[in-house]
Formats: C-alpha cells, structure tokens, sequence
C-alpha cells in the first residue's frame, strides 16, 4: 500500500513508472468508449471513496471514470453530510470507517494537516486530491501531456511558469526536481514562492529561476504553463491582487518571446490570466490536458494498490 500525497515524497523511478504505465493504457483504449473497462480489470471489485471540501470538476470527474475504467467503483462523499464536520467525529474514527467500507481514500482538502492525520489512521491508500499546498495529480498528468505532446523527455525542455506561487506551483517545482527540467518562475516581487518552497530549491540545487519580469521568465520556453491568479478561497484583496498581476497577463505580446511552437497549458478553471486569443490559439492544448487526467490517475490508482505493470 503506498500514498499519493505530495510529489516531493515519491521516488523519481516510481512517478516515471506512472508515466509509462499511462502511456500504454491510454493507447489500448484508442477503440473504446467512457464507461468501457479496460480489458484487463485490475481493480475489479474496489471501491474509490472520494471527498471534496472544495470545488471540483476535472478531479472529480477523472477519478470516477479512472477507478471505473479499471473495474472498480467509486463513492463521492460530501463533508457537510458527515459527522466528521456536523456531529464532530474525530478524523481518526472517520478513518477507520473509511478504511473498513473502502479500498482507497481520495480528498481534496482545505488543510495539508488532514491529509496528514488522515494518513496516520487510514489502512487504506490516500490520494491527495488538491490541498493548499499540493495538486500532485494535476502536475503529474501534465507532465505526461507535455512528453506526449513534444515527444521527448521533459527534461529536455523549457519551461515556464506565469502566475501566482500558489499549491500547483510547489507541484510543479517538485516535479521539476524530480524529472530534472528547467523551470522559470515569473510572478510579481511580493507572490514569490515561500521560505519552504525556496529551501526545497536550494537543497535540491536545480535549475528554477524567479524572475519579477515576465519576458525574461516567457524567453525561449517550450511550455507556458498558468493558473487562476485569484485561487479558491483566496481571502485577499482581489482588485488589487489582479492590478498586481497586470504586466504578468498571457497576451500575444508576451508569448512572442517563447519558442514558436511553444505549448499552453493551463489547469482550469480559467480567469483573467490569459487573453482569449492565447487560450484559443493553437498552441493552447488545455483540453487534451484535461482528459488525459483520467489516463494518469489510473495509474497513480494502481500505483497506490501495488498494480502497476
């Protein structure tokens, strides 16, 4: 049994076993539909138990279809109907329950600390599903779509972040210590990453740069990733958060300094981050990210369950 809390804490050699084992079982499924399981069904009789204490699209839809495609099932749960938060059960009881009806445990949470407590009661894998400083699925899946797409290791490319140091940053710093590529960081002087996050820099002594001029961050990247500037449940002062983040929109202007092919990716939802023309263009490819969500998260399912091929 093996947890999928945060990128830093998974060997490399695993997160590129995920990555090959994806590769291969989203080929074999070219010819089938949705709902249709794959044809070998290693998780046939699990159940995925899932919690969201945030909003969820993508998430929510990718586990259901991924835990399905593998022959399992998947129940969603809703925390304002527990008595975790309504008849203040303890998270260590919640778990038990959860490990004794399920085979897996995902959550998007709203404290890193849940997770955390979640994990020393649970018998059962957990996935983290987005907390405050973590969205370890999102970024490992788009580390998959941009291999795919490029058609070489990510090692071997530029890339670029724009935006805020929020939780799919720091997975995006993990990964690129994990998968050794270049990352640069461009964000406003005051929204630069945390003291943590740039310790984790310097102890890993890799190549990510910060820069407070967003050209410099864009100059000869092969992949553009972003985010919303305003996060959910972000308690600031948001009119002045977007003037902050004025100089750092992704307009035409700015990705004329990136490689011409270069790609745009974006987790969603979307804001004003990003002018319409650069999220349309044809360097945009935020929907093949997406789906393929369901693909890599098979995988990390797999993973936690000691299955991967």
């Amino acid at each position: 049994m093996k947890h999928f809390i945060n990128l830093k804490d998974i060997p490399a050699k695993d997160l590129r076993k995920i990555l090959v084992d994806a590769k291969k079982r989203k080929n074999a499924r070219k010819s089938l539909n949705n709902l249709d399981q794959d044809k070998s069904t290693p998780l046939k009789g699990k159940l995925l138990i899932q919690m969201f204490e945030k909003s969820s699209l993508r998430t929510r839809l990718s586990f259901y279809l991924a835990i399905k495609q593998l022959g399992g099932s998947t129940l969603t749960l809703r925390p304002d109907e527990l008595h975790l938060s309504k008849g203040g059960e303890s998270i260590e009881d919640t778990a038990k329950i959860l490990s004794n009806f399920g085979n897996a445990f995902m959550l998007r949470t709203d404290k890193d600390e849940k997770l955390e407590e979640f994990k020393k009661h649970l018998t059962i894998p957990i996935i983290n599903g987005l907390s405050p400083s973590s969205h370890p699925t999102q970024i490992l899946s788009d580390v998959f779509t941009v291999e795919e797409i490029k058609k070489k290791p990510i090692s071997k490319l530029n890339i670029t972040w724009i935006g805020d140091s929020n939780n799919v940053l720091n997975s995006l710093i993990a990964a690129s210590v994990k998968f050794s590529f270049r990352l640069k960081v461009g964000c406003p002087k005051k929204y630069q990453p945390n003291k943590s996050i740039t310790s984790y820099i310097k102890k890993n002594k890799n190549k990510i740069l910060i820069y407070n001029d967003p050209k410099k961050a864009v100059e000869g990247a092969d992949v553009i990733f972003s985010d919303k500037v305003i996060s959910m449940n972000d308690k600031v002062d948001k009119k002045k958060k977007l003037k902050n983040f004025r100089n750092f929109r992704i307009n035409q202007k700015l990705i004329n300094f990136a490689k011409k092919d270069f790609l745009f990716l974006h987790c969603l939802p979307r804001g004003k981050e990003v002018d319409e023309k650069v999220f349309s263009s044809k360097h945009s490819k935020v929907w093949q990210q997406a789906l393929n969500r369901v693909h890599v998260q098979k995988s990390i399912l797999l993973y936690c369950f000691g299955k991967l091929r």
